[in-house]
């Protein structure tokens, strides 16, 4: 028997990703939708949160694929209604929200799973293993996308909690903290903010990396033609790279085969 399953934020990547995911599963029912002003075909809609928690009890999973800075208010009052809960990423819009929900499920004996999916991409376990060991000399992230395809007449991402380019940003440093075998943190940043924007619409950032090695980022909201999503990292042990959102890994230019439990993971946006 199928788990039924909720769905709170009814937008593009929703649309996209999430309703023909549950769709395509057999584990999962999509049984409810909430959203002010959207709805999915065949399935009971709600604009008030709160009314659909109290009207079905017989949910037990919500997934909050809203804007971080709405989302802790969605999943706290869904963890003490005795609910599952999926986040979407990033899980929290400060790390002391992420502590809160975790203090809350516990407390609730519920659970909550954050999605971070592109450390799901197919090539990233592969990459995370060769790396394994090894002294990272240089890395260079390149994330480059077109705002107007991804988000099409979206305003959330422009306000102050709405990510900006880090929406997309955020994907490459998840990546990048899973297959790292030393952490890195950062230590400058130039940003790029639209006119009459809270959120910033490119992003230079360096990293400080524990061997010294050179560590830095690029990302930017206004590439148009050939979206570009690369991680490139020089080792003592020779040179790898990860494309495509992490579907795709090269070691020295030599494209490396992907075992076949992966080839179906979700890449990059």
């Amino acid at each position: 028997m199928r788990m039924k399953i909720a769905l709170v934020g009814i937008g593009k990547i929703a649309r996209d990703q999430h309703v023909p995911a549950i769709a395509a599963s057999g584990d999962w029912e999509l049984a409810a939708s909430v959203s002010r002003h959207a709805a999915v075909d065949g399935v009971s809609s709600y604009d008030d949160f709160a009314v659909m928690l109290r009207e079905r009890a017989d949910i037990p999973v919500i997934s909050l694929c809203l804007p971080p800075a709405p989302r802790f208010e969605y999943a706290a009052a869904a963890i003490r209604a005795g609910r599952h809960v999926m986040l979407e990423k990033p899980p929290g819009a400060t790390v002391a929200e992420c502590l809160e929900l975790e203090a809350l499920a516990r407390a609730a004996g519920v659970s909550i799973y954050a999605t971070w999916h592109s450390r799901e991409a197919a090539a990233v376990a592969s990459a995370k293993a060769w790396l394994k060991g090894k002294r990272v000399k240089r890395l260079h992230i390149t994330w480059k996308e077109d705002v107007r395809r991804w988000h099409p007449g979206q305003t959330w991402i422009w306000r102050a909690g709405g990510l900006g380019v880090f929406d997309p940003g955020i994907n490459a440093l998840s990546i990048l903290t899973e297959v790292l075998p030393d952490p890195v943190h950062l230590s400058y940043a130039d940003l790029f903010f639209p006119q009459n924007c809270d959120t910033p619409i490119a992003a230079h950032l360096a990293f400080f990396h524990p061997h010294g090695g050179e560590a830095a980022a690029e990302f930017d909201w206004r590439h148009e033609g050939e979206q570009t999503w690369t991680i490139a990292i020089d080792t003592d042990g020779g040179t790898m790279a990860l494309t495509d959102g992490g579907a795709k890994f090269a070691i020295d230019g030599v494209a490396q085969s992907i075992p076949p439990e992966a080839a179906g993971a979700l890449g990059g946006e």
